[in-house]
């Protein structure tokens, strides 16, 4: 291997420690979430406990019907099967939901993989933070990403689709064109060399208004 090769990979390297980084950061955040809401609704019990020795019905019934609508607002539960998968795409839609951005997923992952649980976590959530990055160039209203995950005859298939701004992207060199830095570039390298390794299948496809990534990974 060249100079030049083994640069390359130093910096896919290095970037993929600084991704997962990130990821257990966002994870290890939502988890804290969680305890906080678990010792919320702990509170909650003890007021609807006094609340029901009084006999104070319509009491009860408004402050259900509050924790009710604020149990819409934090459930960001997906279960894949997959622990890990679970993770990191409920991390992510966490922070689009906090970025104005509305998210359709939908996810299922039955079988054992013929890659490891690190390599699939790396490409959701480079595709998570690609489709995010992109969704931020249109206003909140216009923000949507889309997921779906699941069997394909032998093979998991994973679609990711944004809203883009803007008409079809250009590719450079076969690659789409990027306004984001060296790191975006080295997190689509690291995803074509994992599905590559895997024996997978990729294809990104631009429409206007919309950019969708689409990822076949065959099961062991």
């Amino acid at each position: 291997m060249n100079i030049f090769g083994k640069k390359v990979d130093k910096q896919i390297e290095t970037y993929q420690r600084e991704l997962i980084d990130t990821h257990y950061k966002e994870v290890d955040n939502m988890y804290r979430q969680i305890r906080g809401w678990r010792h919320d609704y702990r509170n909650h019990i003890q007021v609807l406990m006094a609340l029901a020795d009084k006999g104070d019905l319509d009491a009860i019934k408004k402050y259900l019907d509050e924790l009710n609508l604020d149990l819409n607002t934090v459930d960001t539960v997906i279960k894949t099967g997959n622990a890990m998968a679970d993770a990191i795409l409920n991390s992510k839609i966490s922070l689009a939901k906090s970025k104005e951005i509305e998210v359709d997923a939908e996810a299922h992952i039955p079988v054992k993989l013929k890659m490891s649980e690190l390599d699939l976590c790396c490409i959701l959530g480079n595709l998570f933070d690609n489709a995010i990055e992109a969704s931020l160039a249109l206003p909140p209203e216009e923000r949507k990403i889309r997921v779906y995950m699941d069997m394909k005859n032998t093979q998991l298939y994973i679609s990711f689709t944004n809203m883009t701004a803007g008409g079809k992207l250009k590719k450079v060199g076969g690659r789409f064109r990027t306004t984001k830095g060296d790191g975006h570039g080295f997190g689509l390298v690291r995803v074509d060399s994992i599905v590559e390794r895997a024996d997978g299948y990729i294809s990104r496809n631009s429409e206007a208004g919309a950019f969708t990534t689409e990822i076949l990974i065959p099961q062991v």
